[in-house]
C-alpha cells in the first residue's frame, strides 16, 4: 500500500507540522482541542480528560516542552533525504489500538522519522516492522506492517503508548520533560484499568516509567523494586485490589534487533506471555 504524499484535506505536499483537526489519518484532535502550553497544564488537561479519545486528543497538541516542540518541528521540517516529498505529522505521537485493551505496550518516546512524521506510534519505522509483525503472529494486530496511518492496521485487545509522547534530540528526552509528560501515561492507565492484565515494558526506561506511574497512582509496586530485565516479571496491584503483569522485554531498537540482542524468538516469548 503506497504512502500518502499530500497532507489530507490541503492538497499542500509540505504542511509540517500538520495543523490539529485539518483531515491527517487518525488524527483524535480538531482545531478547538484544548492545548498545553506549560507542564501545570498538562497535570490539568491530562486529569479532566474523560476518555482516551479525549485525552489522545490532548495529547496531540501538546506544547508544553520548548526544546521538544523545536526539534520535533525543525524534523518536520528538514526531513530526511528518502522521505522529502512526504509531509512529516511533526507533533506528540498519542497512545493508540483497542479502546479497552487488556495489554498495554510502554516504549520510549517517538522516532524522528517514524512516528514524527507518520503521526502514529512505532509506525514507519524498523522498530515498527518487528514489533508490530510479533503482535500480528501473535493475534493482536491485522497485519505485520505499519507504514503509515491510513494502511489499514488494526489492533485487538492491546493498545501501544510511550512515556513522552514528542521525539527527542538524540532519542534521550530530560529527567524535567520525563516529567512533564508523565501526567499523560498517569490518565491513560487509570482509563484503560479496568480491563487491563498485563503490561509489556519496552526497554530499562518503559520499565522505570510504568513502575513510576503505578507508585503515582497509589498501586502496589514490589520492594525492593523489580529491576528490568528481558523476560522480568512483577506484580502490581492497582488502588482497587487487581493485580497486574508487568513484563520486561529488550527494546525493538536497531541496537538490539541488528546485533541479535533481541531476536524474533525472545519478542515472541514475551508478547505471548501478556494474556
Amino acid at each position: 500500500m503506497s504512502e500518502p504524499r499530500l497532507h489530507p484535506g490541503t492538497g499542500d505536499p509540505h504542511p509540517s507540522p500538520v495543523p490539529p483537526g485539518t483531515g491527517w489519518p487518525g488524527d483524535p484532535s480538531r482545531p478547538r482541542t484544548p492545548r498545553a502550553a506549560e507542564p501545570d497544564d498538562v497535570v490539568r488537561l491530562a486529569g479532566s480528560a474523560r476518555s482516551l479519545a479525549q485525552l489522545d486528543a490532548r495529547v496531540a497538541v501538546c506544547r508544553a516542552c520548548p526544546r521538544l516542540v523545536a526539534w520535533r518541528e525543525t524534523v518536520a521540517r528538514t526531513k530526511r533525504a528518502a522521505f522529502a516529498d512526504q509531509p512529516y505529522w511533526g507533533r506528540p505521537a498519542p497512545g493508540w489500538g483497542d479502546p479497552r485493551p487488556r495489554a498495554l505496550i510502554v516504549g520510549l518516546a517517538p522516532a524522528a522519522h517514524g512516528a514524527n512524521r507518520t503521526g502514529r506510534i512505532f509506525t514507519g519505522d524498523r522498530s515498527g516492522d518487528w514489533l508490530y509483525a510479533a503482535l500480528h503472529r501473535a493475534g493482536f494486530a491485522n497485519q505485520p506492517t505499519s507504514v503509515h496511518a491510513a494502511d489499514g492496521l488494526e489492533l485487538t485487545g492491546i493498545r501501544i503508548t510511550a512515556p513522552v509522547h514528542c521525539a527527542p534530540p538524540d532519542n534521550a528526552p530530560t529527567t524535567h520533560e520525563k516529567a512533564t509528560c508523565a501526567p499523560w501515561l498517569d490518565r491513560e492507565l487509570t482509563l484503560v484499568e479496568p480491563d487491563l492484565v498485563s503490561v509489556l515494558a519496552l526497554g530499562g526506561i518503559g520499565w522505570a516509567q510504568a513502575i513510576s506511574a503505578a507508585r503515582r497512582l497509589g498501586w502496589t509496586v514490589p520492594r525492593p523494586a523489580p529491576r528490568f530485565g528481558h523476560g522480568a516479571e512483577a506484580t502490581l496491584v492497582t488502588a482497587r485490589g487487581r493485580q497486574i503483569r508487568l513484563i520486561g522485554c529488550y527494546h525493538v531498537s536497531q541496537q538490539n534487533t541488528f546485533t541479535g540482542r533481541l531476536t524474533e524468538a525472545m519478542l515472541d516469548d514475551v508478547v505471548r506471555r501478556l494474556v
